[in-house]
């Protein structure tokens, strides 16, 4: 079942979202989504910057999180998003292309 994520980071910016990409994925931009991620948006919300993805079950999220983003994230990411993010998760039941 298809899993959603999303991250809101208050104060956050695009320039911290680019220098947190650049680290979690390896160079500037995002060349291609991690194994098991079918979706990735990211833009400003009101008081900050949110991150939404979705992957294609809550394993390979949970896999991605776990042996990628947070180890990275926890080394430290200069001129990375301050502070931790409020996150949400859920199953989908629908996702259309």
């Amino acid at each position: 079942m298809p899993y959603a994520i999303a991250y809101d980071f208050a104060g956050g910016t695009q320039e911290q979202y680019e220098r947190t990409v650049e680290a979690v994925h390896g160079g500037p931009g995002i060349a291609h989504l991690p194994d098991g991620q079918i979706f990735h948006a990211a833009g400003p919300i009101e008081g900050g910057w949110r991150i939404f993805a979705v992957h294609d079950t809550k394993e390979s999220w949970e896999r991605f999180r776990d042996d990628i983003l947070m180890p990275k994230v926890q080394a430290g990411i200069e001129g990375a998003f301050a502070g931790p993010p409020v996150e949400e998760a859920w199953e989908l039941l629908t996702l259309l292309p």
